[in-house]
């Protein structure tokens, strides 16, 4: 069953990508025999908790954002280089390789998230309205990958490691820019009082632009679905 089922097309346009896949390939053609993509997954995964113990420990000394940086960089390491490495070795599992991918990407955010929430650079309430904006994305992108058969991984010319990467950028100048990690202010909101910094307006700006590929993604896509499958006028009556 697995052999005959057909594998999502891939839409990623991200800015990066043109040099990335060259960089995964070259590093998957260098990868010793005893790395499977099964193991990359798991660097993956730890990756992941690097990075959130080291959000969760900046708030001891801000330089543990540095491991948060390599943790971010295992994570991209694992989370890219394990498909790479299939399609190099022709080792790909359409089915099994698909469920363990996504369900690790959840898995992995869940605690990305939660990491970033735990630091002192943005409040765990607006983390996790980010996550909720990342979760619906997510989940239009797997519905869209089992009716049309395409996954798309880029929104506004950025993927998964421009993403990455801008967050490594981010903890950079969290650390070194004093003003980004002293300024903040009260704010109630709904009956909630808030200490908030430059990076809590950010988290908040994130999640409503994630909120408006959703809607603005929702609305295309219904009126293609429409399209294709219109309602027949003949089985109502």
């Amino acid at each position: 069953m697995g052999e005959d089922r057909k594998q999502a097309n891939r839409i990623q346009t991200s800015i990066l990508n043109p040099l990335e896949k060259k960089v995964l390939v070259y590093l998957a053609g260098k990868m010793p025999a005893w790395v499977t993509s099964d193991l990359l997954t798991f660097v993956g995964f730890l990756g992941s908790l690097v990075m959130a113990a080291g959000y969760a420990l900046s708030n001891l000394n801000l330089n543990w954002i540095w491991l948060a940086n390599f943790g971010l960089f295992l994570n991209w390491f694992g989370d890219s280089l394990d498909g790479s490495l299939a399609r190099v070795r022709g080792t790909q599992r359409k089915i099994y390789g698909f469920y363990i991918d996504h369900t690790v990407d959840v898995i992995n955010e869940t605690i990305m998230f939660i990491g970033v929430g735990m630091s002192p650079m943005v409040n765990m309430s607006f983390a996790m309205l980010a996550l909720v904006g990342y979760f619906m994305i997510s989940i239009s992108v797997y519905i869209n990958c089992h009716l049309k058969g395409e996954m798309k991984l880029t929104y506004g010319g950025l993927g998964p490691t421009e993403f990455r990467l801008l967050l490594m950028i981010i903890n950079t100048l969290f650390i070194y820019v004093p003003a980004l990690s002293t300024w903040k202010h009260p704010l109630t909101l709904f009956h909630n009082e808030f200490m908030v910094g430059l990076f809590d307006y950010a988290a908040v700006a994130i999640s409503l632009l994630l909120f408006l590929f959703f809607i603005v993604g929702f609305f295309k896509d219904a009126r293609y679905y429409n399209r294709i499958d219109p309602l027949n006028k003949k089985e109502v009556q």
